[in-house]
């Protein structure tokens, strides 16, 4: 089903214009809509630009889409490296983690949408492998960013020597996917930042510095 987007910009924008601006619109309209359900004529009126022009900016609409994923992943490496940064506790750098997260799942014009990745992609992903790439790449990359941080948190003393780093990891991951879909559910912010909290404490229950 097509979406209405015909008075968010005009058409007719050329390829030249705002590139960036155009693949955030387009990721917006997959993001409401999910892959399949986005039309050219909703991808058009998101962005202001005709189907030519769209074609000749970023391909076919799958292209477009497999785009928008690099694109969120890129943003999301970057804020999640800030988030983890190793001059905090790791309980503080795990909050902020998910604080960043549920900033993203809670916002949307039509309701909470959740995370883009999980949200579009794994709906996909049984069918479309470079889909399922972009998608297990995105997750992998979560993992390592955590299981790094956990280590270093080893090392400091902020987590037993008996911890294991690559399990506590998938377990963070995991807490933010399930926040992802709850957002998307209808569950109340404070719901997901209660959860997140429980969470926080969970993984750090034996993060007293080792003697």
């Amino acid at each position: 089903m097509a979406h209405n987007y015909a008075n968010k910009r005009p058409r007719g924008r050329p390829r030249q214009y705002e590139p960036a601006r155009a693949l955030q619109d387009a990721r917006d309209a997959f993001w409401d809509g999910g892959f399949a359900s986005t039309s050219l004529d909703d991808l058009s009126a998101a962005t202001g630009m005709n189907r030519p022009s769209l074609y000749a900016a970023f391909g076919h609409k799958r292209a477009l889409y497999l785009k928008t994923l690099d694109r969120y992943r890129e943003l999301g490496r970057d804020a999640m490296r800030r988030a983890l940064a190793t001059n905090v506790p790791l309980a503080e750098a795990l909050r902020r983690m998910y604080a960043s997260a549920l900033a993203i799942y809670l916002s949307g014009d039509r309701g909470a949408r959740g995370c883009y990745l999980v949200g579009t992609a794994a709906t996909e992903a049984v069918n479309d492998r470079e889909i399922r790439s972009a998608y297990a790449s995105g997750l992998h990359e979560l993992d390592d960013l955590l299981e790094n941080r956990m280590r270093q948190a080893v090392k400091r003393g902020e987590l037993s020597r008996n911890a294991d780093p690559r399990a506590l990891a998938r377990v963070a991951c995991a807490v933010m996917n399930g926040l992802a879909l709850r957002a998307r559910a209808g569950d109340s912010g404070s719901e997901l930042n209660r959860i997140a909290g429980v969470a926080v404490q969970l993984i750090c229950r034996g993060s007293a510095p080792v003697k």
